[in-house]
C-alpha cells in the first residue's frame, strides 16, 4: 500500500492511495468501522503499530467508505514523516564519477573516488527539521547561485535495532519513498575542499523533500529494483535504477547500525541515482523551475522552487 501525510481542513491526516486522486482518510476510517484510530494519529503511529496498523489499514482500504474518502483538489501534501533521524548515503558510482568531473571543472582540484567507498557505504547526518512535502515551494538560500537537484530513493527503518546483519536488513525497512536533496552546488564546493561532510551546500529550510507516498515494503523486493526519472520544467534531465547501488540497503543499514541504535521512523537516502541531478550534464535550476522526481511503484514528487 501507499500511505501518506497531507493537510485538510487546517488537520495533518495518515492517508492511504486509493487512486485516481483519491485517498482514504484512515483515522476518519477507523473510527466510523470503530477500529484502533490511535494507529493512525500520524505515520510514525502506523510504524509503531506493526503488522496489526498495516492489517487495519489493508482492512479499511478494502471496504473504503465514502464519508473517509479524500479527493486530491481538496488536500495538500506534507512530508510523509518528518525524519526521527535523516541520513544520506552516496552509492552510486555512475553519478560520482559524472559529479567528480563536473567539480574538477568547477574548482580546478583533482578528484578521484576514494578507496573506502568500495570498501563501506559512506553517509551523512542531515537536517531532519527542514523537510517540506510534495506540492511545496522550495525556498531558494540566499547565499547560493548554484541550486541542484537530487533524485534518490530512501528507506524508512521500521524497527529498533543495533549490530544488525545485512541478512536481515531488510526486515527492518518499513517502506520507500522518493527524496530529493536540494543541493547548493557553488557552497557545496567551497566546502569539500575542508574535507568534512556537506554544511551549507545542503543545509537549510525547505531544502529537503519526501514523498508524495511512502510505498511499503512488502511492496518492493529487496535489493530494490526501481527505474528512476528526473524532469525539470518538462525537460528529462537523466535518471537510472536502484539495482544499480554499489552497497544495497541491507549493507547500508549493517554498516550504519554498528554499535550504533536505529530507530522506527529514521530516514536513509541511497544517494543521486545515475544521472539525477544537473551538475552532471551542466545544468543548474533557475528561479521558477519545477522538478518532477519519479520512482517506480512509488509515484512522482514535484516541487517548484522560488526566490523570497
Amino acid at each position: 500500500m501507499r500511505l501518506g501525510t497531507i493537510c485538510y481542513e487546517r488537520r495533518e491526516r495518515v492517508v492511504a492511495d486509493l487512486g485516481e486522486g483519491r485517498m482514504l482518510d484512515l483515522h476518519l476510517a477507523a473510527e466510523h468501522a470503530q477500529a484502533n484510530e490511535a494507529l493512525f494519529i500520524d505515520i510514525l503511529s502506523v510504524i509503531y503499530g506493526g503488522q496489526e496498523a498495516l492489517a487495519t489499514a489493508q482492512a479499511l482500504i478494502d471496504d473504503a467508505k465514502e464519508a473517509a474518502i479524500l479527493l486530491k483538489e481538496e488536500i495538500t501534501f506534507r512530508p510523509p514523516l518528518l525524519p526521527v533521524q535523516y541520513r544520506d548515503c552516496l552509492v552510486f558510482e555512475e553519478h560520482l564519477k559524472n559529479s567528480f568531473a563536473a567539480a574538477e571543472k568547477m574548482t580546478g582540484r583533482p578528484f578521484t573516488i576514494p578507496k573506502v567507498w568500495y570498501d563501506q557505504p559512506i553517509y551523512y547526518k542531515g537536517n531532519r527539521m527542514s523537510f517540506i512535502g510534495h506540492g511545496q515551494d522550495v525556498i531558494w538560500p540566499g547565499y547560493a547561485q548554484f541550486l541542484d537537484i537530487e533524485l534518490e530513493l530512501a528507506i524508512i527503518i521500521g524497527r529498533k535495532g543495533t549490530n544488525i546483519k545485512a541478512s536481515e536488513a531488510p526486515d527492518y525497512i518499513w517502506g520507500y519513498t522518493i527524496l530529493n536533496d536540494v543541493s547548493a552546488r557553488d557552497a557545496q564546493m567551497i566546502e569539500m575542499g575542508g574535507q568534512l561532510g556537506p554544511a551549507k551546500g545542503k543545509d537549510f529550510d525547505t531544502g529537503n523533500i519526501l514523498g508524495p507516498w511512502i510505498t511499503t515494503a512488502d511492496e518492493i523486493p529487496h535489493p530494490a529494483a526501481l527505474d528512476m526519472e528526473a524532469h525539470v520544467s518538462g525537460e528529462r534531465w537523466g535518471g537510472g535504477n536502484s539495482r544499480n547501488m554499489h552497497h544495497d540497503f541491507a549493507r547500508i543499514i549493517e554498516h550504519i547500525s554498528a554499535s550504533e541504535t536505529l530507530y522506527p521512523g529514521e530516514v536513509i537516502g541511497s544517494g543521486t541515482v545515475g544521472t539525477g541531478c544537473g551538475l552532471e550534464i551542466g545544468k543548474r535550476l533557475t528561479p521558477g523551475d519545477t522538478f518532477d522526481l519519479t520512482i517506480e511503484k512509488i509515484g512522482t514528487l514535484s516541487n517548484r522552487i522560488v526566490k523570497a
